[in-house]
């Protein structure tokens, strides 16, 4: 699965504006939400509960809030940057810059965990990571993200 077959150009999110996690939550939900046809405040909810049992900061300037919702038909994907950095508790306790926000439905657990990996994989690489940061806008982001998703 590439993440291009899930992230959709209208969930990317080029300027996040929030300085705290339950803000930067409630933002990349909004078009992540209105994708998938769910309330954004329950989706909120989900994403805060995960984070509650261990910060999806990962490190390295990069977070990955996921939940699953029981009424979701499909995974969805949503991407944000936050120019400035946000205190993400992640676990190098540096700066979050880089999001992925997934949603999955609760019996997806495979589909979850291929599509986290990817992610995961593909911003382990600094050039890649680098390009995201400086890109000018949500077209460029996307761009960005296809060009690595092909050599993958």
């Amino acid at each position: 699965m590439k993440i291009l077959d899930v992230l959709q150009r209208e969930a990317i999110i080029d300027d996040l504006k929030s300085q705290t996690k339950k803000g930067i939550i409630e933002e990349l939900v909004v078009p992540v939400a209105q994708i998938a046809g769910v309330n954004p405040q329950e989706l909120v909810r989900v994403l805060m509960d995960r984070e509650r049992l261990g910060s999806t900061g990962i490190g390295a300037g990069i977070g990955i809030p996921h939940g699953k919702l029981k009424d979701l038909d499909s995974l969805v994907l949503g991407f944000g940057l936050s120019r400035k950095g946000v205190d993400f508790e992640s676990i190098d306790g540096q700066p979050t810059h880089i999001f992925f926000i997934l949603v999955t439905p609760e019996n997806s657990t495979g589909l979850h965990l291929k599509l986290l990996a990817r992610i995961s994989r593909i911003l382990k690489k600094d050039p890649f990571k680098d390009r995201l940061m400086h890109a000018a806008d949500g077209n460029e982001i996307f761009t960005i993200i296809e060009e690595e998703d092909e050599e993958f």
